[in-house]
């Protein structure tokens, strides 16, 4: 699962718990994520190909995480 987080003052994708990459807001990590425009993972999976939407109104939510 992909997952955004806030750490301190930035949004985080994580995958694989690996961090991918750090942006100024979770609507910018999102983005990233379906275009495929992060850190390649350990697995070296292209997140562009996963057809992850690039709105957070379209991710789930755990406990008010963004995460596809």
């Amino acid at each position: 699962m992909v997952s955004i987080v806030q750490r301190r003052a930035r949004w985080h994708v994580i995958f694989e718990d690996a961090d991918l990459g750090s942006y100024v807001s979770a609507h910018m990590a999102a983005d990233n994520v379906a275009d495929g425009q992060t850190l390649t993972p350990p697995s070296g999976i292209d997140l562009g190909s996963l057809g992850i939407p690039k709105e957070l109104e379209e991710w789930t939510y755990d406990n008010g995480v963004p995460g596809k």
